[in-house]
């Protein structure tokens, strides 16, 4: 009897351990996705460019990179921990309109006299 006892309870520890061991690997995996995207983000020179690229590093943005000559801006991030629009909306916290989200005007006033670019209308 003592054998059959401890025959079972062998048997349950290992079908648990098992189990727990299973279910460690699928926590384990993870699924990580990228994506692209490229917008016009309005300054003037390299000072410009260096806040707006630390601007869109927000959690989830593997890389931003802002093209001085022509104003786009080019961003990878995983679609899972940010979004397109916070990306746009961190850059116009830094003062600079995105082609979405247009900066507040005292942070805009806030910018060094060289990376004040002309504003429009429609920005």
């Amino acid at each position: 009897m003592k054998k059959i006892i401890l025959t079972i309870c062998i048997t349950v520890l290992t079908i648990v351990t098992l189990k727990a061991q299973t279910v460690a690997v699928q926590d384990s995996i993870v699924i990580s996705a990228t994506d692209s995207a490229s917008f016009t983000v309005s300054g003037n020179c390299g000072m410009c460019q260096r806040t707006i690229e630390k601007a869109a590093m927000i959690s989830g943005v593997t890389s931003a990179e802002w093209n001085i000559d022509s104003g786009k801006m080019s961003v990878t991030y995983d679609p899972v921990k940010t979004s397109i629009l916070k990306i746009h909306q961190a850059i116009a916290a830094s003062g600079y309109d995105t082609d979405k989200v247009k900066a507040e005007t005292t942070t805009y006033n806030g910018l060094p006299g060289c990376c004040q670019y002309e504003r429009t209308s429609n920005e």
